[in-house]
């Protein structure tokens, strides 16, 4: 599955933060304002993490965050490459 640069997410924020780490390759990053930065030189990355209303299924309440990713000084492999590994920690429901 190929991740788009903006979705939804069913995940705590300390959850998020816990698996944060791994999903990145364990690069250095900050958490500025709401998002997760990194910078090595000219080349960067953002991801914001903004709360969104609980997902209620019945008298379960789920909450969720929308996730956005920017990039600067990567191409587009490295990108696809990022994403992908980014999507396989996150991934959840059997796959």
């Amino acid at each position: 599955m190929k991740l788009p640069p903006r979705f939804d997410m069913t995940i705590t924020r300390a959850d998020f933060r816990r698996l944060l780490p791994a999903a990145v390759n364990h690069v250095p990053h900050a958490e500025v304002d709401g998002a997760f930065v990194h910078r090595d030189g000219e080349r960067g990355w953002r991801i914001g993490v903004k709360q969104l209303p609980q997902l209620r299924l019945g008298l379960i309440r789920l909450e969720r965050h929308q996730v956005d990713f920017s990039f600067t000084g990567y191409t587009a492999g490295e990108i696809e490459d990022f994403m992908a590994r980014f999507e396989m920690y996150f991934r959840r429901g059997g796959g």
